[in-house]
């Protein structure tokens, strides 16, 4: 039963007036702030773009992959030249707060967003936010595979078929968190050493490692390979455009991903870097995934979600261990034991 109030939650009245502080500002706001995003460049530009029209805060941003940008943090510790880090898998946003790396924030709107992404900041101590959730599937081109007389894979097991040799496209982990999400969930659904016979297998099928995790779905959207595997959101911009690409969750489970958003410690903009963090966390800001193609299930639940973002409804999503698998030498561990029993290998 609804139950009428006289007034709105405190909650939302801190995060209107955080807004209404940004529109109010305008053009004449003054300054920058110096940003680097992991999620789609679409997202990044367009993101960037629209905050500096509201806010007049004028936004220096560079686009790279999670793994890139954690060893960058690493290399600046003591001279910080970022000010916020957004957008692109959590696993790296949370080695960084283990290492010390990234500023302590708690919005006032915590209460506006999904349990899976306050979970994030409880982990992280409050310097790492979930930002969007999507899971690790497959995508593939369907004339392809029909063209090669190839099945449309269901399963892990499918797609390290001698048949599909060349035919699979996957990021590198060393620079690609969307890798390490894959190899941390295989690591969990089989077990280790299972796992890495498993990945071992998949990289005689492998025709390139590439190092965004987000290669894959223009890749097989084009038929440069039959298979790609990442986050399934990337590919949904390609059906819209009527592409022949379908997607699958794997049947036996995957994993899944927590996009991060964290300040950076020592941010020499922190004032404009918090303007900016709420911003792209309110409604408007995590609407602009969808409207450039990102369909990401966004972690604000106060605005109706755009309906071409797919439902995580029917995928069977392992109990991926964030704490563990978040850890710097966890991360680090596994993909040095890639690198050494993996790469290596002839294909």
């Amino acid at each position: 039963m609804a139950i009428s109030m006289a007034f709105p939650p405190l909650h939302h009245v801190a995060a209107a007036v955080a807004l209404a502080a940004l529109s109010a500002t305008g053009a004449q706001a003054q300054g920058v702030v110096n940003a680097l995003c992991s999620t789609d460049a679409p997202w990044c530009e367009a993101a960037a773009k629209e905050f500096t029209r509201k806010t007049g805060i004028k936004v220096n941003q560079a686009h790279k992959g999670t793994g890139e940008i954690a060893a960058q943090l690493r290399a600046e510790a003591n001279n910080p030249k970022t000010d916020i880090w957004w957008g692109g898998t959590g696993d790296p946003f949370l080695q960084a707060a283990e290492q010390g790396l990234l500023a302590e924030y708690r919005p006032a709107y915590l209460h506006d967003l999904h349990s899976w992404s306050v979970r994030q900041y409880a982990m992280s101590g409050h310097q790492v936010g979930g930002f969007y959730s999507s899971a690790i599937g497959f995508g593939y081109n369907t004339e392809t595979l029909k063209k090669k007389k190839l099945p449309e894979p269901q399963c892990w097991s499918d797609v390290i078929k001698p048949a599909y040799k060349g035919e699979v496209e996957i990021s590198h982990p060393a620079s690609s968190g969307t890798a390490y999400t894959v190899i941390a969930g295989l690591v969990q659904l089989m077990g280790e050493d299972k796992a890495f016979d498993y990945l071992k297998a998949l990289h005689k099928n492998t025709t390139t490692y590439t190092r965004s995790g987000q290669a894959q779905a223009p890749n097989v959207a084009k038929g440069e390979v039959g298979v790609g595997i990442t986050f399934m959101f990337n590919f949904e911009k390609w059906k819209a455009d009527k592409y022949p690409v379908k997607t699958q969750a794997p049947c036996e489970g995957t994993s899944y991903e927590v996009g991060g958003i964290a300040l950076v410690k020592g941010a020499r903009n922190m004032d404009n870097a918090k303007k900016y963090y709420d911003w792209l966390m309110s409604p408007e800001g995590q609407a602009v995934g969808a409207q450039v193609g990102s369909y990401q299930v966004p972690a604000n639940k106060t605005f109706k979600m755009d309906p071409r973002i797919p439902t995580l409804d029917n995928v069977k999503l392992i109990k991926y261990d964030f704490e563990k698998y978040g850890k710097a030498a966890e991360r680090r561990r596994l993909i040095d034991r890639w690198t050494k029993e993996v790469e290596p290998l002839p294909r």
